[in-house]
């Protein structure tokens, strides 16, 4: 695959100094960068398509007027949580 690269980013002493003291072993600032970028694609993604979820059952609440109090929510994420645990053996 061909490869492509990234503007080259300007910033301050003390900012690039802040990046280098925070290297893992091996970890180059490239490596940082990108692993940076990469991760706030996926958080700007995944915001983006929890919005849209949220929207859509919003939505259809309307259209069928079925809405669900917090509490029955709340109650039924427990017991998923609890199982979980239970399965993992905690």
């Amino acid at each position: 695959m061909k490869t492509a690269s990234i503007p080259s980013l300007r910033v301050t002493p003390e900012l690039r100094e802040a990046a280098e003291r925070v290297l893992r072993d091996g970890e180059t600032l490239s490596s940082f960068v990108e692993t940076a970028i990469r991760d706030e694609i996926y958080q700007r993604e995944s915001r983006a398509e929890f919005i849209r979820r949220g929207l859509a059952a919003r939505d259809e609440a309307e259209r069928t007027g079925e809405y669900f109090s917090a509490e029955s929510v709340l109650g039924e994420l427990d017991e998923i949580a609890k199982e979980n645990a239970e399965n993992r053996g905690a």
